[in-house]
Formats: C-alpha cells, structure tokens, sequence
C-alpha cells in the first residue's frame, strides 16, 4: 500500500487537507499512527504534514504556559517552565520515542496510552483548535477528549494552554507500568491538589488507562474537598477511588485488577509515598 505525503506551511492548510481527505491524518512525532502504517492499516492513505514554526515553540502567556502541539517530550524536559512536567514526560516511553513524540500526538493517543494527556486533563488544560475552514477556538480538555474520537469531528491541535500552579508541590504525578521506567501504563494518575490553611480546595484529579480517554475522577475530587492529606484526611476520597471508572482489558491488566488496585495508588498518591 502507497501511503501519499502532503506538506503545508501553516496549519490552517493542514486542517484544510485533512477535512478534505477521510483517509488522512496529521503526521507530528508518528509514534503511533507510523505503527498503524507499519502494521497494515488500510484506513491510511495520506499523511498530512505542517513546518508551520508555531506549532514548536513553548511561550509564556502571564499565568499561563502555551505548548505547541508539535513539541515533543524532550522539548518539555529541555524547559523550566515546565519543569512540573518532567516527571511526566521523563517516563513517556524510552529516549528514542521521547524525541519523537509530541504533545499535540498525546492527546489522541488510545488508552493505555496518553500519560501527558492525564496530566494535562489534571491542571485544567486547554486546547487551541484549528477548523478546517475558519479560525481557531479554545477548548477544555476535559471537552474535548470527550469528542476526540466521535464521527465527523474536525479541526487540527494546535497547542495546549496550561495554567501555572501556585505552588509546584500541588501537583502529583503517578504511573504504574510492569516494565520501569518505560513501559506502557497499567494505570496512571495526576492530582492537582492546591490547598488553603492546610485543607484542599478546588482539587482535579485525573486518572489514565481508567476509560477509553483520561477522565476526572470527580467522586475523588469532591470527597477530597476541604480534606486534609493524612490517612483520615483521604480515607473518603479512597472509597470513591474507582466510581465513574469503566477500565480495559488488555494485555497489561484486566479491567476487574485495575479496580482493585486503583485506590491502593491514588492513597500512594495523595500522601506522597514512592513506588
């Protein structure tokens, strides 16, 4: 099978290009859809490409840090303004797959996948999107992971927004993987836990490998509400741990082991224990 390589020069032509062509897709860091080629994916006839230099550039925007959807887990290492995320990207597959994968190519990825995505979905990201034929709009990523996959969406990534936290210790990051430190996730959670005179207050919780798309954990969420971070502090919020969840079976684990074991990592988690 021929599969056609298309460049543009900005992304509003690649957006363009791929809602002309049902059998395109995006070719960023190729990760993953390489992978589908590689292994006979009929559905793929076109990749559409962009050296369009916005979609690789990281900028400061105030209380916000932009990531363009063409930067890669390296690139995130290689920043301190988004030194919250290493620990996320560091564990991102191994180092030849960190140069090329991106954060645009992350929120599409297909559970067990997406480790970034979780994050993301944790620090209240949002998503610039290119239409196909007009301007681009802000999205939350909580929407729009929702529609990621739904027929006849359209539109081109762009970049992500994230905010800054007030403090980076209120953020957490967790990934249970059988092969450290890059294996695929078993499961993965993210926390932003900010707090007022000790107790939390407006706390995201994020899980990945939990549904077909990272999803909040708002059972979690609002049992932490108000809470401390201590054994009895959290018990609440353990009880809830595996609420809203509809977890895969794969071949790293079945659904009924990543139930079990979800509360056991969100209570590691949340008192800040190792492995």
């Amino acid at each position: 099978m021929t599969v056609q390589v298309k460049t543009f020069g900005s992304m509003s032509e690649a957006a363009a290009a791929l809602a002309s062509d049902r059998a395109a897709r995006f070719f960023s860091g190729g990760t993953l859809l390489m992978r589908a080629i590689n292994e006979g994916d009929t559905t793929i006839a076109t990749l559409v490409r962009s050296t369009d230099p916005g979609c690789r550039q990281i900028r400061n925007e105030g209380a916000r840090v932009v990531i363009g959807a063409g930067v890669r887990m390296v690139d995130i290492l290689a920043n301190r303004d988004l030194a919250i995320l290493h620990p996320v990207a560091r564990v991102v597959g191994g180092p030849a797959v960190r140069a090329m994968a991106t954060v645009g190519g992350n929120l599409f990825a297909p559970s067990p996948y997406g480790d970034l995505a979780v994050a993301l979905l944790a620090l209240d990201a949002t998503v610039m999107v290119q239409g196909a034929y007009g301007g681009a709009q802000q999205t939350p990523l909580e929407q729009f992971l929702a529609g990621r996959d739904r027929a006849g969406s359209s539109g081109l990534v762009m970049a992500v927004s994230v905010p800054r936290p007030a403090s980076p210790d209120a953020f957490r990051f967790r990934k249970v993987a059988r092969v450290k430190p890059k294996g695929v996730s078993v499961l993965s959670i993210a926390a932003h836990l900010p707090a007022t005179g000790g107790r939390i207050a407006g706390a995201r919780v994020a899980y990945g490998a939990m549904a077909p798309t990272p999803i909040r954990a708002r059972a979690v969420e609002r049992a932490l509400e108000g809470r401390t971070l201590d054994a009895a502090g959290i018990a609440p919020a353990l009880a809830a741990a595996a609420e809203g969840i509809s977890p895969p079976t794969d071949a790293l684990a079945t659904a009924w082991y990543r139930r079990e074991v979800v509360s056991v990592h969100l209570r590691r988690l949340l008192l800040g224990e190792g492995s």
